[in-house]
């Protein structure tokens, strides 16, 4: 018994073939996503025995394994995750960065030339032109303000509609993932197409959220989303959903129904796109919308009070320029009950104070029996209000309205001042007369400043004293006694003292409001002719522009709207600059995964050449082999 050259060479060129058909195949799939590197290992056959020496058998290809780094595979799908959410997080912001710079520039331009026409008719009070101007302007910066909340609002929907999206993309993938677990565990870890569409699969959903991967036997994996909730379990399912938002249903949240029961899940921790997405909608954009109407009701608010302060061409106290920011229109959404709240009360919030609104939402909780919190979503400081009848005080420029029903313990809402604002802002005036700007009073020099008074109602001219033009009245108002004395042009007393029950006065046919700010004795000269040269409400009008009554005192209307706009752009620039660092650290993991798994086609050719080589020397033997063969026949003829 000899040496089987024949047989050994058989078991080369098969081996060598093996080789060369892996070969192959990883050149072909050079371009194929997800595919990952095929090596044959070859073992040599059990030698044989002859006259005391082992001889070699041949080989054979013992294995076909596909190279995979586990570690280097879960570094590349977090590094997906983290460039997905940056990504994201930059195309929304440029889209609102944009939305600003461009249709929010009409905002800006409106205020400045509402107030460049205020400054024409304090030059011109009495011109019905200028002062349609300034209905005009007026009218156009409602516009807008209303087009930059569209605008906002198209944000919203849209990003809802891609939250949509993502959340479906992921259910599918999860589904697919289960299928393939149930496949592998019929035909185990060798279909090593499965495990690279496995892997692709868990890549794509790395982009839509974090997930962490965990590995099974027979290449079976389960998948967490993050750390909170299991998307796949072996071949179950686990569905994302959107859930109605509450206490705001046009703010879906996040849900995994587990048992057919959503288990909510904060959006804005989920990572990847579907993370970035919500943590635009709920840190950037929802704030967006409030500090917007925020502006809205410091605009209208601020108009509608000098308006107040002075009198129209048909000598009476001004009206409205704008809607009130109170009314319906204005208000609608400023309060929100939590679903599960066990209570009744329905409760609406009047704004108060538009100089201390700050553009944020805040959590009311009421705890029995009589504890109201208010908390500041912002900055998380707590303030406790106080029940004053069905009214609770304490907000920062806002009171909150127990409508009906009553509160449970443990009941909460959402308290938003200023949504709805800029939606409803509108001008109400129609009547170019109707601008106040003359004012009736005049404040004595020696004033303290402790007292203001407001003409809140002409009643009557033609009561006796009426105070006009070389008639004017002088009331000396004591906020100590609360009596006032009335005085004529020649210093004469009229009448009095008299008492008068805080705030009004009404006295010679008209009514005014008395505001004190501690007890003194001040003096307001008061001439409510119809007087068409008269500017001086006008002037307060214009000095509107650059005066800080905004946050607390802080910020003029246009620091408020560019305020906002600057913290846009600074988190779009924020935004980039965290999208080339995620980019970098993605395309460090790709090159370490590429490095391991990839195919490399210079490798993959000397491979080609080597084996050809191994075949063809195979094959060689195989001809020695037969040649030998041949002149053994021979020689025993």
């Amino acid at each position: 018994m000899g040496v089987d050259l024949l047989n050994i060479a058989r078991t080369g060129v098969l081996a060598s073939q093996s080789q060369l058909g892996v070969t192959s195949n990883n050149i072909t799939n050079v371009n194929t996503e997800g595919y990952h590197r095929q090596v044959a290992q070859q073992s040599a056959l059990l030698p044989q025995q002859i006259g005391g020496n082992f001889y070699g058998t041949g080989t054979y290809v013992s294995d076909v394994k596909r190279i995979y780094n586990e570690f280097a595979s879960r570094e590349l799908r977090l590094g997906q995750s983290t460039l997905s959410h940056a990504e994201t997080s930059h195309t929304k912001l440029t889209e609102l960065d944009a939305l600003f710079s461009q249709i929010g520039k009409a905002v800006p331009q409106g205020l400045n030339d509402l107030f460049s026409d205020l400054g024409n008719l304090v030059d011109q009070p009495e011109d019905l032109g200028i002062r349609g101007g300034v209905l005009n302007s007026a009218g156009q910066l409602a516009n807008a303000i209303n087009q930059i909340q569209s605008g906002l609002d198209g944000q919203m929907q849209y990003t809802n509609d891609q939250i949509e999206g993502v959340t479906k993309r992921i259910n599918e993938i999860s589904s697919e993932l289960a299928n393939l677990n149930g496949e592998l565990l019929k035909t185990g870890e060798g279909n090593m197409q499965l495990l690279d569409e496995q892997d692709r699969l868990l890549k794509e959903l790395s982009g839509y959220v974090q997930i962490n991967v965990i590995p099974q036997e027979g290449g079976v994996k389960s998948v967490m989303l993050g750390g909170s909730a299991m998307l796949v379990s072996g071949q179950e399912v686990m569905t994302v959903s959107l859930q109605d938002g509450d206490p705001f249903p046009q703010e879906p949240k996040l849900a995994v129904e587990v048992g057919g029961n959503p288990v909510a899940i904060d959006g804005t921790k989920v990572g990847g796109e579907l993370g970035a997405l919500f943590q635009y909608r709920d840190e950037t954009l929802l704030p967006s919308m409030h500090e917007v109407g925020q502006l809205a009701l410091g605009v209208a608010d601020a108009f509608n009070e000098m308006q107040k302060q002075g009198l129209d061409l048909n000598g009476e106290v001004g009206s409205n320029i704008f809607n009130d920011i109170n009314d319906p229109l204005a208000s609608f959404g400023r309060v929100g009950a939590v679903s599960d709240n066990a209570g009744t009360a329905a409760l609406s919030v009047e704004i108060t104070d538009t100089a201390a609104l700050n553009g944020t939402q805040y959590e009311l909780s009421f705890t029995a029996p009589s504890t109201y919190e208010l908390k500041d979503s912002r900055t998380g400081n707590v303030q406790n209000l106080t029940l004053s009848g069905t009214t609770l005080t304490g907000g920062d420029g806002f009171t909150i309205n127990i409508d009906s029903g009553a509160l449970a313990d443990g009941d909460e809402f959402i308290i938003r001042p200023t949504a709805g604002a800029a939606t409803g802002l509108k001008v109400e005036m129609t009547d170019p007369k109707g601008i106040a700007a003359g004012t009736g009073v005049s404040a004595d020099e020696n004033n303290a400043g402790d007292v203001e008074v407001q003409i809140t109602s002409i009643d009557n001219r033609g009561a006796a004293n009426f105070p006009v033009t070389g008639s004017e009245l002088t009331f000396e108002i004591n906020t100590a006694t609360n009596q006032y004395q009335v005085y004529d042009k020649d210093g004469n007393a009229v009448g009095g003292p008299t008492a008068y029950t805080p705030p009004s006065i009404s006295a010679f046919g008209f009514t005014f409001d008395v505001t004190a700010n501690g007890t003194s004795t001040e003096r307001f000269t008061f001439d409510l002719s119809i007087k068409p040269g008269d500017n001086s409400n006008a002037l307060q009008m214009a000095k509107l522009n650059e005066a800080k009554l905004m946050n607390g005192g802080k910020s003029s209307f246009a620091d408020v709207y560019e305020t906002t706009k600057q913290n846009v752009g600074h988190k779009t620039k924020s935004a980039e600059v965290s999208m080339e660092a995620a980019e970098a650290v993605y395309l460090q993991a790709q090159a370490r995964v590429q490095s391991t798994s990839g195919v490399n086609l210079d490798e993959e050719a000397a491979n080609l050449m080597r084996f050809q080589q191994s075949y063809q020397a195979a094959a060689r033997i195989m001809t020695v082999s037969q040649q030998i063969f041949d002149s053994l026949i021979t020689s025993a003829r």
